[in-house]
């Protein structure tokens, strides 16, 4: 393998890593704009991937296995909303207590159901979205340079791949074009004058909390393939360092490259309605 056909599949194996958390961040982009500091994005992530696999498991369908992900990540943040927006409770501790809950309870109960050491069991074709070959792939496959990463890259990819980077300008136009974009926008920098609007700041909070980065999945992706090889000049390293390096390097680009992120002036702080 040269090392064309290297960067064509890491490549590949960034795209497929990215997708969840494309459409993890975009979820808490929604919810950030609206004031609610969403921790627990990572419990809704494990949480729904236990439940989709669970349900296309036993269903083979691997539609009725999303619908069922989405199900549970809608229920956790309905938990997340009453502890925070209704109760007015610490955003930071409801968004770390699921995560807690969720790492322990999908392997007690991944154990009970499966009795596999907390995991599901690997799940039939009938139960994954099958690739999408785009046209005309199979004849660009030999196309040099461009032809193995529309073949490899572009293409063979399932619906939720070309769902999630569409789902990114298509959130852009919805908060910056959209009357329900500007209300949401609105909630998080000035919850008061929302409210005064005679809109309800709880609902519209409650709805971004539950809407449905490429950096880290090409760290990702490249942290896998580089474990028990050789690096040149260095020798082979220890596992840990690869798998530690998606998640130092990101802190180190987002800190050194990406600048500072404005949060909304009313992020994370419960609002109470004047009588």
């Amino acid at each position: 393998m040269d090392y064309y056909d290297i960067f064509i599949s890491i490549l590949a194996s960034t795209i497929r890593l990215s997708i969840p958390l494309i459409f993890t961040a975009l979820a808490g982009l929604f919810s950030e704009r609206a004031g609610i500091f969403d921790i627990g994005l990572e419990g809704k992530m494990l949480g729904s991937a236990f439940a989709a696999a669970c349900v296309a498991y036993l269903t083979d369908s691997a539609w009725l296995g999303l619908g069922a992900g989405i199900l549970c990540s809608v229920a956790l943040s309905l938990v997340h909303g009453f502890a925070s927006i209704t109760n007015r409770g610490n955003q930071i501790v409801s968004g770390v207590a699921i995560n807690f809950f969720i790492a322990g309870i999908t392997i007690v109960l991944g154990q009970a159901w499966f009795g596999q050491g907390g995991r599901t069991p690997q799940l039939s074709p009938e139960s994954r979205f099958a690739p999408i070959i785009l046209p005309g792939a199979d004849t660009a496959r030999d196309i040099p340079i461009i032809g193995p990463i529309y073949a490899n890259v572009i293409s063979g990819n399932n619906v939720l791949t070309y769902l999630a980077f569409l789902a990114v300008p298509f959130s852009w136009w919805v908060l910056y074009r959209t009357r329900f974009g500007l209300r949401l926008r609105a909630v998080g920098e000035n919850p008061g004058a929302v409210d005064t609007a005679g809109i309800s700041v709880a609902w519209l909070r409650y709805r971004a909390v539950m809407f449905a980065c490429l950096l880290f999945g090409f760290l990702d992706a490249l942290a896998n393939f580089m474990q028990g090889k050789q690096v040149p000049l260095i020798g082979e390293v220890p596992v840990q360092v690869f798998q530690a390096l998606p998640y130092v390097l990101t802190c180190v680009l987002l800190a050194g490259f990406i600048g500072v992120a404005t949060p909304p002036k009313a992020g994370g702080v419960p609002y109470t309605k004047e009588r």
